[in-house]
Order: structure tokens, then sequence, then C-alpha cells
């Protein structure tokens, strides 16, 4: 750069700092403006990347111990003398690296032909293409995701299933639906969205499961209603009970249990890779409709026998508002 050039701007302005500024205050208010002016966040202003222009020259100069000393021994001269920078610059990685996160390859800045023009450094940093000050080329993008909706059956969600899906050009994509899926759950197929500069998007698939007219499902644990009879309820049982592994499970009903009662297995539930649920059982006890004699005089005599036993002797204090 010509000593007339350095005359003419003054990089402590530039900056907002004092002549007498310390290393560590240029770099503050350097960070602060590199953020506010950066060109990433200030598309198509260009009185902002003029701004950023300024700043980055003026800090290139007076971040470097001896092009500062000689700046000032030329601003001081007048334009009498003329000054080439190069060699000794400060680097930048180390701002960018502290303000965004960076830290990469040491990069120096150069007003001569040689070395690293800024612009590499920012392609570096801010994901830009090496086009100069002049345009800043955006990062390549992602293609974009794709989405779609997908209906399986109930035992697909339990056990895991592979779907396939169609897309517009006719490609059929074949998707894993993990075991344990939830019903309006949403998986990710990487790579499987729009293609785009950088890689393609993902497909987005939400999963939507078939009712089962005997296990209820919530979150992990599966719940079950069983009829039992009435003998059963009041003198006791062990009954086989169906889950969803296919198997069938032997369980005892406690002597006098109601309607209703609730009984958990443990581990029968649905499997994922974090946790197994636990399934629960819940007791109907089954009124017959139709009674042979036999069975008829046999209630009868129970009735007579518990006659003492009033069911809703309570129920009258309960009901008090």
């Amino acid at each position: 750069m010509a000593s007339q050039d350095w005359v003419e701007k003054d990089f402590y302005a530039a900056l907002g700092v004092s002549k007498d500024a310390s290393e560590a205050d240029i770099k503050k208010a350097y960070r602060k403006l590199a953020r506010k002016y950066h060109p990433d966040t200030n598309k198509d202003n260009p009185e902002a990347e003029k701004k950023f222009k300024d700043i980055s020259e003026a800090y290139s100069v007076l971040s470097d111990e001896q092009q500062r000393k000689e700046y000032d021994a030329i601003r001081a001269m007048g334009s009498g003398a003329r000054f080439t920078a190069g060699g000794g610059g400060g680097g930048f990685e180390d701002i960018f690296g502290d303000v965004f996160g960076g830290g990469g390859q040491r990069v120096r800045y150069s007003t001569g032909g040689g070395g690293a023009g800024f612009e590499d450094i920012l392609g570096g940093m801010f994901g830009g293409g090496g086009g100069g000050f002049g345009g800043f080329q955006q990062r390549p993008q992602r293609g974009a995701d794709r989405k779609a909706e997908t209906t399986i059956s109930f035992k697909g969600s339990i056990e895991g299933t592979t779907i396939g899906l169609r897309t517009r050009e006719g490609e059929v994509i074949e998707i894993r639906v993990p075991a344990g899926v939830r019903d309006g759950q949403t998986i990710r197929a990487k790579g499987k969205g729009e293609p785009g500069a950088a890689g393609a998007g993902d497909l987005l698939v939400t999963v939507r499961v078939n009712e089962h007219p005997f296990f209820k499902r919530d979150g992990n644990d599966i719940t079950v209603e069983v009829p039992v009879s009435f003998n059963e309820a009041a003198l006791g049982a062990t009954i086989s009970v169906p889950t969803i592994s296919g198997e069938n499970v032997r369980m005892k009903v406690p002597a006098g249990s109601p309607s209703g009662k609730r009984m958990r297995l443990r581990g029968r539930g649905v499997k994922t890779s974090k946790r197994t649920g636990d399934m629960y059982v819940v007791l109907n006890i089954v009124v017959p409709k139709d009674l042979s004699e036999e069975a008829k005089k046999a209630v009868e005599d129970y009735a007579q026998a518990t006659a003492g036993d009033d069911p809703r002797a309570n129920i009258a204090s309960q009901a008090k508002l």
C-alpha cells in the first residue's frame, strides 16, 4: 500500500480507538465491529461491506507492531515517504477463533500480490467461496428435507418393519421402522431427501399405528382387559394371559379380587432401545346371562348364605355433598 493511502486513512478512527490504544483494545474493537458489519450478516448492503473492508484493513496494520510503527511514522511525516506492507501481518484466525469458535490454520494478511488474501480467511471461517471483497459467496446448501406419512400395523410397531415409499420421480425408498415406534412418531432417514450441492437432505416420515382390538398401548406399557368368572374372582385362580410377544403367561388371580383390579406383569410391555415397559392386566368379572337350574340353585344358596352382607352399606354417606 502506498504511503499516500495511509496518510489519507485514519485506522484508529476506523476502529474507534485512541492512538495509544493497547493491542487488546484494538483486538476487542475489531471483534465487535467484525460481528456488526460482516457481509454474511448484512446481505446486499454495500455500505456494510465497505465498512467491513475498512475495519479489516485498519486491523491488519494496527494489529502488527512493526506495521503500526511505520503507519504512525508516515502519518506524522505526511505524504513524503512510501511504504509497502508485507511479511509480518497479524493472524486474523486468532480473532475469529475467539469470536466465532474457529481456530484452524494460521493465515496471514498481505496487501501485496503474494500471500493469502483476506477473503481466503473468511472462506474458511464463514463458509465463503474466495470470491474476494467484491462478492462474498454463500456456502453450498444442503438439499431440502422431504416429508412423508405412513401407516403400519400394531405388530409392525412392536417388532419393527420395513416400508417402501415412492417418490414423485418413481423411485422407491426403503425405510426401516425401528421396533417400539409410537403412533405419531417421526423417524429420520438421512440422505434420502432432495439433492443439494452440499449433500442430500433427509426424509422425515411420520408413522401412524393401527389400533389393536386387545392390546392398548400407553407409552411403553401395555394394558389388557381379561374376563374372569365370578368363582375365579371369589375363590382365586390361575389364568392364562396373552402377551405382545405371542407367548401366553400364567398369572395368579388372588381370592376376593374385585372387577377392575389391576395387576402388573413386569417386562412384558414394549421393548425399545432405551427401556422395556410393563403389561397391566385389568380383571373384568363376567356375569353369565343364562344359568342352568343347577347353577341358579347354587347362586340362590350363595345369596342366602351371604344375606347379611350389604355391598352398598356405606354408599349413602359417600354420596353426601
